[in-house]
């Protein structure tokens, strides 16, 4: 009797570790479905993954998508084939994986935290506007922000529409 159950504590073990919920598991493995749902472009299925806080970041891409689904067919910026996910940094119910395209030397890191016990892709506002400040200071230390700059200066067509609104 003791082994039967032995063996059924056993099976049931196995069981509850190999099955990862969505949004369960380890960082790594969160991110990278996120990627493959967003691969795919299913978005329902990258919201089981992502926070509550994402929601609206999704409902945009959603939009976009379907306004222009020609484009979005040969989109493949969320191929996890084409990327390199690093092993996450934990710090309590927060993880920063850095994730880059292979063969590429730059790459982003992406956040995730834990809500409701599970693992959650921050895919939201805030990531895409520290995304956005970091290609800007990427583009300033590049010297192309004051290149883009002496070009607007020397636009004589948009010279004159400023200064006839003044």
């Amino acid at each position: 009797m003791k082994k039967i159950l032995f063996g059924a504590a056993m099976i049931a073990m196995a069981g509850l570790f190999s099955c990862n919920g969505a949004g369960s598991g380890d960082p790594k493995s969160v991110l990278i479905s996120f990627f493959e749902a967003l691969g795919k472009k299913d978005i329902a299925a990258a919201r089981k993954l992502a926070t509550e806080s994402s929601k609206s970041m999704l409902d945009l891409m959603e939009m976009g998508m379907k306004s222009n689904p020609d484009k979005n067919a040969k989109d493949d910026k969320f191929d996890k084939d084409k990327m390199e996910f690093g092993e996450p940094k934990i710090d309590g119910d927060k993880a920063t994986i850095h994730v880059k395209e292979k063969g590429t030397q730059e790459g982003t890191d992406f956040n995730l935290k834990k809500e409701g016990g599970s693992w959650k892709v921050a895919f939201d506002k805030s990531m895409m506007t520290d995304k956005m400040n970091e290609g800007m200071d990427k583009m300033k230390d590049s010297g192309a922000m004051d290149s883009l700059d002496n070009e607007l200066k020397n636009d004589t067509t948009l010279n004159r529409m400023i200064d006839s609104l003044k």
